[in-house]
C-alpha cells in the first residue's frame, strides 16, 4: 500500500507542478530530488547515532550533487537521480542501519521516487519541459 500511495502522491505533485506552472522553472524537480534524498538524514536525526547521521548526510549529498549538476546541464540527470534514489530505497536497509526510518518508508519512497522520475522523463520526452539549460 505504501508503494501505491507514494506513486499516487508523486503523480499528484507532478500534475500540480505542471498545471500550476511551478515546473516551468528548472529548479522544481531538482528541489524535489534534493528534498527526497534528505529524508534519511532527517530520520537519522530523529532516531539514530551521530555516525548514522553523517553516513545518511553523505549519501544524500551524492544525490544533491547529481541533481545540481542536472539542474545546470540536463534535467535527464535529475530524472535519473530521482529514479536511482528509488532503487536505492530497495537496498538502503542493507547499507545503513537507521532505526529512525519508519517501516513503511522505503516502499513509499521507492514508489514516489520512481514515479516522479518517470513523470519528469515523460515531460522531457514529450517536449513539455526542456532538458537542457
Amino acid at each position: 500500500m505504501a508503494l501505491l500511495i507514494g506513486m499516487l502522491l508523486a503523480f499528484a505533485v507532478g500534475v500540480f507542478g505542471t498545471v500550476s506552472g511551478l515546473d516551468r522553472d528548472r529548479a522544481f524537480y531538482t528541489t524535489v530530488a534534493i528534498v527526497v534524498a534528505s529524508y534519511y538524514a532527517l530520520f537519522a536525526v530523529i532516531g539514530a547515532t551521530t555516525d548514522v547521521i553523517v553516513i545518511e548526510s553523505l549519501l544524500g549529498g551524492l544525490f544533491l550533487v547529481v541533481a545540481t549538476i542536472g539542474f545546470r546541464s540536463s534535467l535527464w540527470l535529475v530524472a535519473i537521480a530521482l529514479a536511482a534514489h528509488g532503487v536505492f530505497d530497495l537496498a538502503h536497509g542493507l547499507i545503513v542501519a537507521n532505526p529512525g526510518v519508519p517501516v513503511w518508508w522505503p516502499a513509499w519512497c521507492l514508489g514516489y521516487d520512481v514515479a516522479a522520475g518517470a513523470y519528469l522523463s515523460w515531460l522531457i520526452g514529450s517536449g513539455r519541459v526542456r532538458a537542457v539549460a
